[in-house]
């Protein structure tokens, strides 16, 4: 059955493919999404899940659209809009459901379920574009070098594979068709402990999808990480300085600590403006404000002693979407790390640690609110996360993109600190001008 849908547009196609972990939805992407958007109207889904789209072209340069939906569908995998999986393993009479079935009443539950899961992983036969074929096992560890990596996932999570990404990319290598553009958008409610937005375009997976997409990738021209693009430095403003310590405003989009990719950072830049400088705490690269640095390593312990100790008091100004519901309150969210999503973090009640935020209202324009946060704790994306979940304020930080929507920025700055001088011993108190001015007026 063919599951390619016509496009009827005089839309230009992009120059390359669709880098899955950032991006823009491409207007062809937005054309296919909204006819997609009817079909899952039709099916009324009573849960929350990510749908993709993948526009593609035949060998006589027609172009058209496949549609995938991740894991099941209302617990089927066999509508006929949407691409089949990479490997069914729902037939109720094959290998996979009947071995399940035996392991189900075996003692050796938890042994057979590996060897099963192992087997299933093995099934899925996945090609990238230059026509080669490589097992999900295989993917998985030739991607992951790292022994640590290796020894706590020896096999993929469940679920790898079955993704809306490598559904679509499968499907259109088997059918001969060329990739031309893709993107992924949540339908319906959000998940418990993770944020998603109804009708949102997201980017793949990074657990599951980085090490699958990069091999099923190989082969087409895909466009850049942007990520790793960045060309123009960017410098911190020194604020103040002595002997002991400096206080600096970082930038939006600089690195607090040396990265993966990109060793300029807020440290090295120190690091050169004064030689055996240390960063006291970090921000994320989005957020801009204040960040402490220590000239000298008892400076340095000092200040540590006192983030610790929670001495240390910081505020931040941020711009929300939306209105929370009371003007001041607390939020108390504990929250774990996703490790095989990262840099994402989720609600968990069970695991999580405790993460406090005060926070106020302080001025609202049309949609959009300015409040001032004070953390409790120091938790990572700990304000983002509380902003954002619907257990917190249910109101996304504007430019949040991994849990809310893409912007010029991300409106999170950390205005003001409070510390004790680690020399002199006196009470140090920093607050930065107002920097969102031009979308809601505010006198601090």
């Amino acid at each position: 059955m063919n599951r390619m849908h016509p496009l009827h547009t005089d839309l230009l196609k992009p120059e390359r493919f669709t880098y899955p972990f950032f991006y823009e939805p491409h207007p062809l992407c937005l054309l296919a999404a909204e006819e997609v958007k009817q079909e899952i109207a039709h099916i009324h889904p009573t849960e929350g899940k990510m749908f993709g789209v993948l526009v593609v072209e035949t060998a006589s340069q027609q172009l058209g659209f496949l549609a995938a939906y991740s894991g099941l569908l209302e617990g089927r995998n066999d509508w006929n809009y949407f691409v089949p999986p990479i490997f069914d393993a729902q037939q109720p009479d094959g290998y996979f459901k009947t071995r399940e079935r035996e392991i189900m009443v075996s003692e050796e539950h938890k042994q057979m379920s590996q060897e099963l899961q192992t087997w299933l992983f093995h099934q899925y036969q996945l090609l990238n574009a230059r026509g080669e074929t490589k097992d999900l096992v295989d993917v998985w560890q030739d991607y992951h070098c790292s022994a640590r990596i290796r020894s706590k996932f020896p096999l993929p999570p469940g679920g790898t594979g079955d993704c809306c990404a490598p559904k679509l990319l499968q499907y259109a290598y088997k059918e001969g068709l060329k990739p031309v553009c893709m993107a992924e958008f949540w339908w319906g409610e959000s998940p418990k402990n993770l944020i998603r937005h109804h009708e949102q375009f997201y980017p793949a997976c990074r657990g599951k999808c980085l090490p699958v997409l990069t091999w099923m990738l190989q082969g087409l021209e895909v466009d850049p990480n942007p990520e790793e693009t960045k060309s123009t430095p960017l410098e911190p403003e020194v604020v103040y300085e002595d002997k002991a310590v400096a206080v600096v405003n970082k930038p939006s989009g600089m690195l607090s600590m040396p990265g993966r990719q990109t060793a300029y950072s807020v440290s090295t830049w120190a690091q050169e403006y004064w030689p055996g400088s240390m960063v006291a705490h970090r921000l994320d690269m989005s957020t801009s404000g204040i960040i402490l640095v220590a000239k000298t390593e008892e400076a340095y312990h000092a200040l540590q002693e006192q983030f610790t100790e929670r001495v240390v008091k910081k505020k931040y100004l941020a711009i929300v979407e939306g209105k929370p519901q009371e003007e001041h309150g607390v939020i108390n969210l504990p929250l774990s790390s996703d490790p095989l999503n990262r840099p994402c973090q989720v609600v968990d009640h069970e695991h999580g640690k405790q993460a406090i935020t005060e926070y106020r209202v302080l001025a609202t324009v049309q949609d959009y609110t300015l409040l001032a946060l004070w953390p409790h704790t120091g938790r990572t994306h700990q304000l983002r996360m509380h902003c954002a979940h619907h257990e917190g304020l249910g109101c996304p930080i504007l430019g949040d993109e991994l849990y809310g929507r893409k912007a010029e920025r991300l409106y999170l700055q950390a205005q003001a600190i409070t510390f004790v001088h680690p020399s002199t011993n006196k009470r140090m108190h920093f607050e930065l001008p107002y920097p969102f001015g031009h979308l809601i007026p505010y006198h601090l």
